[in-house]
């Protein structure tokens, strides 16, 4: 079992920016704003503005109100499938025999947003990038506490996108695209405790990963489980 302290969270899509409008999403079975306004990334410089795309801009919107300011602090980003929008635009110019573009191949990269908002911050601390096919969420957190040995707090960002159509018959896809930002700590916060157990038989839960999670920090529910296909099962709890 591993604990944690969590000094603040903060999850965002359009529409939803506020631990209230995120808690008024649970009990709304998960509805969405309409006609929300984007993100606007006020705090980065024009030029580097331009090369985040939405799911970097979202990473950014979550994770920008937790940090003091000129605050240095070691980043573990995770993403399952990282901008894979852009990705498949990149595989559909090879199939097409079309020229890569050097700007959107730098872009695609799982490292791209994490580098890109270090800069915009210019932040030298280390920064870490991982990807898991299941357990997203436990893995990126189980990796953020570890680095809590060498470092008082660590800034963890988890997110999502929607996947396109030629994708969703091989994968799972969120409804929405989102990112949480959260700020582990030594000392700081609400502690947590990360725990994984061997189990017989996993039983999938009715919520995603996101969901489980989200149910935890808004104290609707006292454990976030996350089953897993290797008869092991993750859970966070208070």
């Amino acid at each position: 079992m591993l604990s944690f302290k969590l000094r603040g969270w903060n999850a965002y899509t359009p529409g939803l920016e506020s631990a209230k409008s995120w808690k008024d999403w649970l009990y709304n079975q998960h509805k969405l704003p309409t006609d929300s306004a984007k993100p606007g990334l006020k705090n980065i410089p024009v030029m580097l503005r331009r090369r985040f795309t939405a799911i970097g801009k979202y990473s950014v919107e979550a994770a920008t109100p937790l940090l003091k300011e000129d605050e240095q602090i070691p980043l573990v980003f995770a993403s399952r499938h990282g901008d894979v929008d852009l990705t498949l635009s990149l595989l559909k110019s090879i199939a097409d025999n079309e020229p890569l573009s050097p700007t959107n191949f730098s872009l695609a990269v799982h490292n791209a947003i994490s580098g890109l908002f270090s800069i915009a911050r210019k932040d030298r601390r280390e920064t870490t990038a991982i990807s898991a096919t299941e357990n997203l969420i436990p893995f990126a957190l189980l990796e953020a506490a570890t680095q809590l040995q060498e470092s008082k707090h660590v800034l963890c960002i988890i997110c999502e996108s929607v996947l396109p159509d030629l994708y969703k018959p091989f994968a799972s896809s969120p409804p929405f695209t989102y990112a949480i930002a959260m700020v582990l700590s030594r000392e700081e916060g609400d502690t947590f405790y990360l725990n994984n157990t061997h189990v017989k038989n996993t039983t999938q839960s009715t919520k995603n990963e996101f969901e489980e999670l989200m149910a935890l920090l808004l104290s609707q529910s006292d454990c976030a489980r996350f089953p897993s296909t290797k008869h092991i099962e993750w859970s966070i709890h208070r």
